[in-house]
Order: C-alpha cells, then sequence, then structure tokens
C-alpha cells in the first residue's frame, strides 16, 4: 500500500526526527512507520454497565488492527449514564457529554494525523457523539456498539431499565409490595451491556448499521455474548481494508443512507431522540437534512418490529429473529430501502443483504412482514403549531387514543413535576407542562423518564398529557410531547402557559395547540423576562450559550 498520511508528514525531512524519536519510545520499528496508524476512541469506564464491557471489544480490535498490518493508537473518550443521572442535576450533562466525545475523538484523531478511526461504545451519548467525531474528522472509521445487556428476570417476567421505573409509579400508587419493588430494582440490570429494549443506545446502534457504518448484525450482539468480541476484530479488518480503499465516512453517509437509518429507525419503533441525534449528525456531515425530513420518512415507512418499550421484545430477540440485516431486506423488497448506498464493508446494502430472504421467518414474532406491520405508517411524528412553531417530537404509536385537550399543569423543573405526580395531584385529563429545560434553559435538555415512568406506573400513561421542552428516555411510552422549539429559555410560547390554560396534543393532525387567544399571549409576552442562566462557568455554561435549537439538532457549532 502507499504511504500513510501520518508517516509521509513524520518522514518528510530530518526535521521529522524528534516525531519519530516519540514512536520509538513506545517500541516502534523502523518498518512501523510504513503502516497506517489506526485510532480506537476507547469508551471503557466502570461508571456504567453499558460501558463497562468495552474493554475486551477494544482490545479485540486492537489485535486485528495488528493482524491486518495496521498499527494501534488507544485514546479514551468520557460517558455519563443516563440511567444513573435521571431525575437528578446530573441528567443535565448527558447531551453536553454528547459534544465532548465527538470533541475527542475530532481532537484525537486531526492532532496525531490518524490514517483511519474505530469508535467503540455503548451509552446513549457514545453513538452519536462517535459519529459526530467520525464524520467531521472523515478519515476510515467504523463503529463498533459495546452490545446490548440481557434481561433481567422476576416471577416469570423478563425485566430491564424502564420496568424499575415503573415499577417506582407501582409502588407509590400502592400497586405493589415493597419485597415486589426491592427484587424488581436488585434483578433488572444483571450484568454488563446497554438497556435491552429498542431504546436509545440500541436505536443508534440499528440506524448506524443501516447507515452503513457497522459490520451486518453486529448492533443487535449481547455484550455478555463471544459473538461481540470476534465482530469487533473483524471490523478492525474491514477498517484496515478502508483505509487502503480510502473509503471516508462522507463517501457513506449521503442523504440517502440516512434516510437508511431513519426507514429501520421507524420499522423498529425506536427512540425520540434518534431526531435529535440524526440533525446532528447529518449537520457533521454536511447533507441537507431537516426535521421535516422525518416527517416524510414517516408517512411512508410502516412500524414492523414487536419492541419495548411500546412493544413486546427485546434486543436480544431482534437479534435471534434476524436482526437489523432481515428488517433491511424486508424494506428493500418492498422498494423502501436505498439498495446502492455504500457501506464500510466495500459493499452496497444490497449486496450485503443479497442472500437473506425478502421476508422474515415464520417461526417468529419479533419481526413483521410488510404486508402485516404493527402499524402501517411510523411512529415518531413530528407536531406543529403554536406552541412549538419548530417542530417537536411525539411518539403516537400504541396509544387508544393520540388526541387530547386538557388543562395545563405548569411546571419549571423537573423535581417538582416529579413531587407533583407522588404525590397524586396530577389526574387524568391533566397536560404536564415541563419548562426551562432545553438545550440552553436545563441546560442540557434533560430527559424525563422518571415523570413518565411514574405516570406509567399509576395507570396515567395514555390519560396524562406531557409536553416538555426537554427530551424523553428511549424507554419512554405514552402522550408525551417533547423537544418543543423555540423552547421557553429562547422565548417560546412553552414560556407563556399559565396554569389552568388548556392545550390540545392530537396526532391526527400533527398539532400542539395552545388554546390562548393571539392577544392574551402577547400580552404575557410583554411581560416575560428569561430567568438568569442557571450556570455561569464551566462545560454546562459554554453549551448553554452555544447550543442551538433542538430543531437544528442542539449542536454547537451551527453557527450563521
Amino acid at each position: 500500500m502507499s504511504i500513510n498520511r501520518r508517516s509521509k508528514n513524520i518522514t518528510e525531512g530530518v526535521a521529522r526526527a524528534p516525531n519519530r524519536s516519540m514512536y520509538y519510545a513506545m517500541g516502534y520499528a523502523e518498518g512501523d512507520f510504513k503502516k497506517p496508524m489506526i485510532g480506537v476512541a476507547n469508551g471503557h469506564s466502570t461508571i456504567t454497565p453499558c460501558n463497562a464491557g468495552l474493554q475486551k471489544l477494544a482490545d479485540a480490535a486492537v489485535a486485528g488492527i495488528e493482524a491486518a498490518g495496521g498499527n494501534a493508537q488507544i485514546f479514551g473518550t468520557p460517558t455519563i449514564s443516563d440511567g444513573m443521572a435521571m431525575g437528578t442535576e446530573g441528567m443535565k450533562y448527558s447531551l453536553v457529554s454528547r459534544e465532548v466525545i465527538s470533541d475527542c475523538i475530532e481532537t484525537c484523531v486531526g492532532g496525531q494525523w490518524m490514517d483511519g478511526v474505530l469508535v467503540v461504545g455503548g451509552c446513549d451519548k457514545n453513538m452519536p457523539g462517535g459519529m459526530m467525531g467520525i464524520l467531521r474528522a472523515n478519515v476510515p472509521a467504523i463503529y463498533v456498539y459495546g452490545g446490548t445487556i440481557l434481561p433481567g428476570r422476576y416471577k416469570g417476567q423478563d425485566l430491564n431499565i424502564v420496568s424499575v421505573f415503573e415499577a417506582v409509579g407501582q409502588f407509590s400508587a400502592g400497586n405493589m409490595s415493597e419485597e415486589d419493588f426491592i427484587q424488581i430494582e436488585r434483578r433488572a440490570i444483571p450484568g454488563n451491556g446497554s438497556c435491552g429494549g429498542m431504546y436509545t443506545a440500541n436505536t443508534m446502534s440499528s440506524s448506524f448499521e443501516a447507515l452503513g457504518m457497522s459490520l451486518p448484525y453486529s448492533s443487535t450482539m449481547a455484550n455478555p455474548h463471544d459473538e461481540i468480541s470476534t465482530a469487533a476484530t473483524e471490523a478492525a479488518r474491514v477498517l484496515v481494508q478502508a483505509v487502503k480503499a480510502d473509503l471516508k465516512p462522507r463517501d457513506i453517509v449521503t442523504k440517502k443512507a440516512i434516510e437508511n437509518a431513519v426507514a429501520v429507525i421507524m420499522a423498529t419503533g425506536g427512540s425520540t431522540n434518534a431526531v435529535l441525534h440524526f440533525l446532528a449528525i447529518a449537520h457533521a456531515a454536511e447533507v441537507d437534512w431537516t426535521i421535516d425530513d422525518f416527517e416524510r420518512m414517516r408517512k411512508k415507512i410502516p412500524v414492523l418490529c414487536d419492541l419495548k418499550p411500546s412493544g413486546q421484545y427485546l434486543a436480544v430477540d431482534l437479534h435471534q429473529a434476524g436482526g437489523i440485516p432481515q428488517v433491511m431486506k424486508t424494506l428493500l423488497a418492498a422498494g423502501l430501502l436505498h439498495g446502492d448506498c455504500m457501506t464500510i464493508t466495500g459493499k452496497t446494502v444490497a449486496e450485503n443483504l443479497g442472500a437473506l430472504p425478502d421476508a422474515p421467518r415464520a417461526d417468529q414474532n419479533v419481526i413483521r412482514p410488510i404486508g402485516s406491520p404493527m402499524y402501517a405508517q411510523g411512529h415518531l411524528a413530528i407536531l406543529r403549531g403554536n406552541l412549538s412553531p419548530e417542530g417537536c417530537v411525539a411518539k403516537i404509536t400504541g396509544l387508544k387514543n393520540p388526541v387530547m385537550t386538557g388543562p395545563a399543569r405548569v411546571f419549571d423543573d423537573e423535581q417538582s413535576a416529579l413531587a407533583a405526580i407522588m404525590a397524586k395531584k396530577i389526574v387524568a385529563g391533566d397536560v404536564m407542562v415541563l419548562r426551562y429545560l432545553g438545550p440552553k434553559g436545563g441546560p442540557g435538555m434533560p430527559e424525563m423518564l422518571a415523570p413518565t415512568g411514574a405516570l406509567i406506573g399509576q395507570g396515567l400513561g395514555e390519560s396524562v398529557g406531557l409536553v416538555t421542552d426537554g427530551r424523553f428516555s428511549g424507554g419512554t411510552w405514552g402522550m408525551v410531547v417533547g423537544h418543543v422549539a423555540p423552547e421557553a429559555y429562547a422565548g417560546g410560547n412553552i414560556a407563556l402557559v399559565q396554569e389552568g390554560d388548556s392545550i390540545t396534543i392530537d396526532a391526527h393532525t400533527l398539532s400542539l395547540e395552545l388554546n390562548v387567544a393571539d392577544a392574551e399571549l402577547a400580552r404575557r409576552r410583554a411581560l416575560w423576562k428569561a430567568p438568569a442562566p442557571r450556570y455561569t462557568r464551566g462545560v454546562l455554561a459554554k453549551f448553554a450559550l452555544s447550543a442551538s435549537s433542538a430543531s437544528s439538532g442542539a449542536v454547537l457549532d451551527k453557527f450563521e
């Protein structure tokens, strides 16, 4: 192969001798400078079970890089556990960590002039942060997912992280014994891996496979299973081949590839967070993609998979049923996927799927045939109206009645909203408004799994609406509307809502309306003042100052 860009830079002359000396100190031999230098962005940490099982994958990747004739350079990336931070001030750092991770990867790849990068990640923001960094650096790259968790088990029922949040509501409502509550808490997470349903981590891993940036089948493997280490080794080999072929991320991540990814998100019933993250990923790739493109895709893609949070099964079940390749082949056979998109394997989507049947196997119930889907259209709807003129995101499938009008119950923080739920001050027909929780106002756009889980546990999941300029966990379902934009802190109309105002959520007309006269809203706006920033120093203050609207991905580098 031709000399790689790092070795070319180092061997340009005697002036580069100090650079070479640094490598000799790490055990390099003369011949190593002719090999491609591949970064391994390792998200391993013992902060969370999502990342505690990543070291074996990083080790397998290093071995694979070296066996394929490359030199591995390992560096770390941070993580924040959404599940552990949920309902606390720590949750404000979650979306911030997406930007920190992407900055880490771009900085190390650019600063060390790497020829390629393999990113290993597990938790929610590892995924989009890693992909954003990959696309900014734009050297040959591949994403290695840390794998899903195996289900917990109690009284014959599978458990996952959402089981615990819903148990809080059931216990507080007097519908669960203390012993059952304790056992669910202890048994829900049996080991390493990311949260087991089609929540944010598994949604993003599945979409990366559909995007063409991960190996087929790798997005639904379980972390404790041996096959995932084998896949990491193979990913390293494929990446070295991509370096030789000069196959770069932006050659793969095109508008059609993003359409493939979003088609799989819709077909699998994925997380609302995918909307926010793919807006940011498209921005990093410099692909023209807006919030309205999600609605365009929703209308033509059916929900094919019966997966939690609103369905029955977990990612491990999807894997056994044929995984993302079978979902993709079902869509491809129906003309709903772009088969000509290039992938990191060096083959097109159609070539990767060529040997698979057009329809899922009849002996499983996880993936439905195209003719009998769970729902005829996708589940992630973009709603607009005077309460969210830039658009907001709602999960609209699985609800008996996706239309409601009710009195606003207004909260300026998550903690007071949760306290009201736990005190049984929220009743059927209410529309909770949680505001000043957007990218700038939170800051960091925290997730609302604690309030939504408590509502579901109290049996109010479908009869109480919840509207917020914050986000929802991938494990959330119910009458929920998030990512309201403009956010309250930026002066959006959500800041003008008063206790008792009438609000209408209508998934049929895709509208979110505050039923208050324009003249009254104008009067309130004249009196409104933005609150003082909650943080004035450090990373949260920087995020609040720089973050774009949720309707454009809450990115930090959207400069006008």
